[in-house]
């Protein structure tokens, strides 16, 4: 007898690869069934419906690149590590990507517009965690003296990550790191700046 559970996390890992690094409108059920190896009976028992399995892949891929960033974040002693190790992270996406496909934010993001709204929302909700993890280690900074406590915090927030996957999406194009590291090194010294 099947285990449920990990039946599901087969669906999971395999479909969130496909979804990844073929799109998700281009993923058919079909493709699902062939990676896992399951009928869609079997797919449909553990998910309601391809929207339902493609923003619960989406979730488990984001576990995924959240769980090695929040590991490395957390070795890190004082804010200006914690944000280096975000910026190195994003830094071997393009060559080293822990997921299949490489930054399930940035794939979701091209393609989760006004005709799929959950998928959005979720995608949003991602954003959102990455956002407030660089917000807590800004304030964090702020607090324990680190950080100048009159930047604002959004602002670098919303610069970080509009750089980092910017880069991420020029360096994917280019199929090489370079555009992904200048933008490190701007960042980089743009921490230097707002440091105590």
């Amino acid at each position: 007898m099947r285990n449920p559970e990990a039946t599901k996390e087969k669906i999971l890992r395999q479909s969130g690869n496909l979804f990844n690094t073929q799109g998700y409108k281009a993923t058919s059920i079909s493709d699902i069934t062939k990676a896992t190896g399951y009928t869609k009976g079997a797919i449909y028992r553990h998910f309601k419906s391809k929207d339902e399995l493609e923003m619960e892949s989406l979730s488990h891929l984001s576990s995924i690149m959240f769980e090695h960033l929040r590991d490395r974040i957390k070795s890190e002693k004082n804010a200006q590590a914690k944000l280096k190790t975000i910026f190195h992270y994003f830094e071997t996406y393009v060559t080293k990507p822990p997921v299949k496909g490489g930054c399930p934010l940035m794939n979701v993001a091209i393609e989760a517009d006004d005709a799929h709204p959950a998928l959005r929302k979720r995608a949003v909700t991602i954003l959102n965690v990455l956002r407030d993890s660089i917000l807590t280690i800004l304030e964090n900074g702020k607090k324990f003296g680190q950080v100048k406590p009159t930047i604002d915090s959004q602002h670098y927030a919303t610069v970080i990550i509009a750089a980092l996957e910017g880069a991420i999406m020029m360096s994917k194009l280019r199929g090489d790191d370079s555009d992904i590291a200048r933008v490190i090194l701007h960042l980089d010294a743009m921490m230097k700046e707002i440091m105590i």
